[in-house]
């Protein structure tokens, strides 16, 4: 762990917004900037190692071409843009956001710290809105999706994100990735029951990368590739 916190400091609440998912708040703990979301801990500033495996490992898993478009589901505290930014060979960063507080928070706000020279990138673009929503309606495809949201999709932050886990939401995802593309899901422990769900959705290639962490059940990132040719 990069940065520290004493267990006996009291959090400091740096903002605190009711939106149209419920309550969420940024709040510094010792050094570190945490996003608690209904009362449930989504992440901090603490490492980022597993969000840059995210986009490493799906980078990796794709077949090579040249110039991919990359999309990100959920900001967060940044580091999966930042990380994706820093890698010249993405064509372009889409990231969707649904919490506007979030948005400020990078924008003008103290996690700029982590994501303001990504967000000045060019190729960075923010949309704000649902993911379930934006996958069912934009015309835009990508070579790789990233989904950053949740802890994993046993454990989400409100109910109607179980939809985006489903075989109807992942059908989303696959109807923007381009043919070959990849799907990555970040995920707080294993869930052998979505690798299920993942080939039930159409996809190939299923597989789950482990990430140690200091302690307890590792995180993992889930993958999976898009048919380069449409089923029927």
């Amino acid at each position: 762990m990069s940065a520290s916190y004493d267990l006996h400091d009291v959090p400091e609440v740096l903002d605190r917004r009711e939106g149209p998912h419920g309550e969420i708040v940024l709040r510094r703990h010792g050094e570190l900037l945490q996003i608690i979301a209904n009362g449930c801990f989504l992440m901090d500033t603490s490492d980022g190692r597993s969000e840059r495996l995210l986009v490493d490992a799906a980078l990796a898993a794709l077949d090579g071409r040249p110039a991919p478009d990359l999309l990100i589901g959920g900001l967060g505290v940044g580091f999966s843009l930042a990380h994706a930014a820093a890698e010249p060979r993405w064509r372009a960063v889409t990231v969707v956001e649904r919490e506007r507080a979030v948005v400020d928070w990078h924008l003008d706000g103290p996690l700029s710290a982590v994501s303001a020279r990504a967000l000045a990138d060019p190729r960075t673009k923010i949309v704000e809105t649902d993911l379930l929503d934006y996958v069912n309606e934009t015309c835009d495809t990508f070579d790789v999706v990233c989904l950053d949201i949740d802890n994993g999709p046993g454990w989400t932050v409100t109910e109607d994100n179980d939809g985006l886990y489903s075989v109807a939401g992942l059908a989303g995802c696959a109807r923007v990735l381009t043919p070959g593309g990849v799907l990555a899901v970040w995920s707080a422990q294993p869930s052998p029951e979505f690798e299920g769900t993942l080939g039930n959705a159409g996809f190939q290639q299923v597989r789950t990368e482990e990430i140690p962490v200091a302690r307890g059940v590792p995180d993992v990132v889930h993958l999976a590739v898009r048919p380069a040719v449409r089923p029927g």
